[in-house]
Formats: C-alpha cells, structure tokens, sequence
C-alpha cells in the first residue's frame, strides 16, 4: 500500500529580494552609516521580502512512497521484492499449468508476508537480504523462462526437460520461501516461549493451574 509523504519547500526569491535592497541602498544616496538610514533599509527590506512571499508562496509537494521504515535502503529493498511479486504474479497467470501454478502462488503468499513482516520490522531486513538479491530473481527468471517457452509453444527434448525441471523443483523453490518467512519469527517464538512459562508459573502459584 502506498504511503503520502509531504516535503515544503520554501522559496528564495524572497531572500534576493530582501538583499537586493540592502544593495541598492548601498548605491543610493542612503545613510547606512546612520541609524535611520539603517532602519529604513531594514523596513525596505522587509517589504521586499513579504513582497517576495506574495509572489512565490511556499509550496508543499506530496510525494507517492511505497514504504516508509525509516531506512532507505530498506523501503528500496521491499519495493524491489515487491515489484518481482507483482512480475510473479503476471507470470502465474500466463502459465496453465495448474500443478505449477499453486507452488507459484506459494511463492507469492510468502513473499508477501515476508514484505510486511520487514515493513513492521525493519531491523529485520539484513535477514532476507540474500531472498531479495538471489532468490527471488532467480526465481522469477527461471519461470518467466518457463512462461516464455509456453508462449512461444517451443517444441523439442531440450525444451520438454527444462519445463519438466522447473515443475519438478518449484514446490523446493516455494518451500524455500516459505522457510525464509519463518525464520524471521526466530525471536518471536523465543519471546512468546518465555512469556508462556512465565504466565504458567504465576498461575501455578496461584492455584489457578
């Protein structure tokens, strides 16, 4: 889901416009040795400046993000996954072979519970750093070569044992994703265990287990 973010830039014609007039009172005739001389070029000076602001009003741009975890390189990492997701899918859908198809769609689930999981968690994301370089690329290239064979309706032996390879090993390939997904709740599993036999053990000494 997309994200608004709002950034405000403000303009610096203002600001010339402020200085331009302390410069033209340094060629006039106007006493800023003096201090009503100064005081009038500072009032000058102010009016060129709101004048500035009337003219070229601060302006507040919104900004389309996909993610926004507080790193960088994170919200690009899981805008790239994300966007090789969406190729998946496209791909899942040019293909009919419907064995193929479930574990493509396994893959996808995965991959996109892996992108929220890191979303909430963001200081997971050197987790999954190898699934967002090699694994999922790979994987979409080996079956974007699939769905490119079935378009093109290539016939021959070598083609017949690339598709039977790629069939074969995409449940392994999805099951892989599937593992990735799991590893990133490691810590919560610690965490609730402990949380559980803490609570156990208060309720034991209350009699009430």
């Amino acid at each position: 889901m997309s994200k608004q973010i709002k950034t405000t830039k403000k303009p610096v014609l203002p600001i010339y416009m402020a200085a331009l007039v302390w410069v033209l009172c340094a060629v006039l005739p106007v006493p800023l040795h003096t201090l009503p001389g100064i005081a009038a070029a500072a009032v000058l000076s102010l009016a060129a400046w709101l004048l500035g602001r009337k003219l070229c009003p601060t302006r507040v741009e919104i900004h389309e993000v996909d993610f926004m975890t507080g790193s960088q390189d994170t919200d690009a990492m899981l805008s790239q996954i994300s966007a090789r997701l969406d190729q998946l899918h496209q791909l899942n859908e040019a293909i009919p072979d419907e064995q193929l198809s479930q574990a493509m769609t396994r893959m996808e689930r995965a991959g996109r519970s892996i992108v929220s999981k890191v979303e909430a968690k963001p200081e997971q994301a050197k987790l999954i750093r190898r699934f967002a370089d090699y694994y999922l690329p790979d994987a979409v290239r080996i079956l974007d070569t699939y769905a490119q064979l079935e378009k093109q309706d290539v016939k021959g032996e070598n083609a017949d044992q690339l598709r039977s390879d790629i069939c074969q090993n995409a449940s392994t390939i999805a099951g892989a994703f599937e593992k990735q997904l799991d590893s990133l709740y490691a810590d919560a599993t610690l965490d609730i265990g402990a949380d559980l036999d803490v609570l156990k053990t208060i309720l034991k000494s209350q009699g009430l287990a």
